[in-house]
């Protein structure tokens, strides 16, 4: 994650002695640079940046009437640069993250440095924590349900297509990639498998109670237990349809058993 960095320093000696030093950071990359405080004010305003190293005293405007006029709540992660330890405190009490004292230590740039990665890594985790409780918060705002089950199902029958409400079909069979559809005598083929077919029904009306077989609940007459595992599904039109323990425990939460 590349850093944008700001130079604010009034000499130009130690602006190129910095940007040295940061030359061995291949994270950092210096994007402006600003001699006094209004020029970093301006760049501030019009430059996107990541961090700014600030001069604390500088003609005109120091370091911290910078930060002052940036507001803190605006100012990027900052490590204010002076020759005067007794600068620190006002500085850290405008939100620094760290302050070096001129000549500037190869080491202790080092560690500040890695104190700004250590906040962009957090202020990241952050981010996305946050884009993920919105995200998660927007699907529980969601309705309950937006499945609208299939009313009608096309069948292609020779060189037509039938369109069959789904409310007639008594069962469902399958038949490798393809389902049975049972209207009385009449059986139709439709090219889709159980499971995706499952899926469009109306879960209400329509319940998996084998592995092959669906029934459509306002045809069925009776559940007949045999064994443990296993049953049989009596049809209104007389059609036995063979139910898993799965299935049978599937009918009887519906509360229609």
């Amino acid at each position: 994650m590349t850093i944008r960095a700001l130079l604010v320093e009034d000499e130009s000696l130690a602006r190129e002695r910095l940007k040295l030093l940061l030359s061995d950071e291949p994270d950092v990359v210096v994007a402006a640079e600003a001699r006094d405080g209004l020029e970093a004010v301006a760049a501030l305003k019009n430059s996107p940046i990541d961090l700014v190293f600030l001069d604390v005293q500088m003609p005109g405007m120091t370091g911290l009437e910078v930060a002052a006029a940036i507001g803190v709540q605006h100012l990027p992660p900052t490590i204010f640069v002076t020759a005067y330890e007794e600068h620190a405190v006002e500085a850290f009490r405008l939100a620094a993250v760290d302050y070096l004292t001129k000549p500037i230590d190869r080491t202790r740039l080092k560690t500040a440095l890695d104190r700004v990665r250590g906040l962009r890594a957090a202020s990241s985790a952050l981010s996305m924590q946050s884009q993920l409780s919105k995200l998660l918060g927007n699907l529980e705002k969601r309705p309950n349900s937006t499945f609208e089950p299939a009313q009608r199902l096309r069948i292609r029958d020779g060189d037509k297509d039938l369109i069959i409400p789904s409310s007639q079909v008594e069962w469902v069979e399958a038949a490798d990639y393809y389902c049975s559809l049972h209207l009385g005598k009449r059986i139709y083929l439709l090219r889709e498998s159980i499971a995706d077919l499952s899926k469009r029904l109306d879960p209400k009306m329509f319940v998996r109670v084998h592995r092959s077989a669906l029934v459509n609940l306002n045809f069925v007459q009776a559940l007949y237990r045999e064994g443990m595992e296993d049953g049989i599904l009596v049809l209104t039109s007389g059609q036995r349809v063979k139910t898993s323990k799965l299935g049978r425990d599937r009918l009887l939460a519906m509360g229609s058993f």
